[in-house]
């Protein structure tokens, strides 16, 4: 769990070890923001096939090498993805839809397990191929990551059960004075910091923005009421408010398109594009976000790079 440093870093740090050893090493409990027990298991892959004319769309190289390497950043919270309950397997919508994919393409999926601050920095250094993270698309991201659309999601907020202060969020000035808990390089941090002025500017005290790395950190500041706000995907907000009955969900704040990322110009882009549509147009993509509760963040066709939504 790495916060920005401030004074919470070796208190949370403790107490979720504390935590973790207590689980017997099996996945967080519902306390975390895991909820890996009640994760579904329907087979909803097993008629996907090889196109050989979408295939044909990969680089050479690729065709030959037969695998492509991902960048994936896997957390504690369903939908998007996370670890099973042997802390090993990782599963949901970004897992399923990426081997679907990757089944279309005639092309193992090579995943390494990364921080999802360093994974579109890692691309442009060309580390990996692809990432996935349930990365948003921005138009300050586009200026160095391609795009690949395969969800729409976005940014929400959630609180204590009790805690009235906010009932909803339409704008930031409304969290002036308090502390908000969010991801590390995420659009919510970004937002979060560039938009820090409006208290201020309203005569308000100041929010604060504590940045994780863990999202199971970020739950259990919210628990100690070290943090009072949290920022994050909508769908894993909304999930994580069903499973824990402390936690409630406030509202949808801006709505995001999410996708594959690649390095600026990757030629991987236009056939993971087709693979994705064809998912699409055969109904195995509606049957992967039916399977994580998801069908509200289905897109009508896969695109590249497109303007972010307003």
């Amino acid at each position: 769990m790495r916060a920005r440093r401030n004074e919470l870093y070796p208190l949370l740090l403790l107490t979720f070890a504390i935590s973790f050893a207590t689980a017997g090493c099996g996945s967080a409990g519902a306390g975390s923001g895991s909820t890996g027990s009640t994760a579904p298991t329907a087979d909803v892959l097993g008629s996907v096939v090889k196109d050989d004319a979408i295939a044909a769309l990969l680089p050479e190289a690729t065709r030959r090498a037969g695998v492509v390497k991902f960048a994936s950043s896997v957390g504690s919270t369903p939908p998007s993805a996370f670890y099973a309950e042997d802390n090993k397997t990782v599963q949901g919508v970004d897992i399923e839809v990426a081997a679907a994919v990757g089944t279309v393409l005639g092309v193992r999926i090579d995943r390494e397990v990364a921080s999802f601050e360093v994974i579109l920095p890692a691309l442009s250094s060309g580390k990996y191929e692809v990432g996935t993270g349930n990365f948003g698309v921005t138009e300050a991201r586009k200026k160095t990551i391609d795009f690949v659309t395969y969800v729409n999601d976005g940014q929400g907020f959630a609180v204590r059960r009790g805690d009235d202060r906010v009932k909803e969020v339409k704008s930031l000035d409304q969290l002036c004075g308090l502390k908000i808990g969010t991801g590390a390089g995420t659009t919510f941090e970004a937002t979060l910091e560039r938009e820090k002025h409006v208290c201020p500017d309203a005569g308000k005290p100041e929010y604060q923005v504590l940045s994780f790395s863990d999202t199971a950190g970020i739950y259990l500041g919210l628990q100690q009421q070290h943090i009072d706000v949290i920022m994050s995907t909508i769908n894993g907000l909304r999930h994580a408010a069903s499973e824990q009955p402390d936690l409630v969900f406030l509202n949808e704040f801006k709505r995001l398109d999410v996708g594959f990322a690649f390095k600026k110009g990757s030629p991987l882009a236009p056939a993971f594009q087709k693979a994705v549509n064809k998912l699409i147009q055969d109904g195995t993509y509606q049957r992967i976000l039916e399977k994580w509760g998801t069908r509200d963040s289905a897109i009508p066709e896969s695109l590249i790079s497109p303007p972010e939504r307003s």
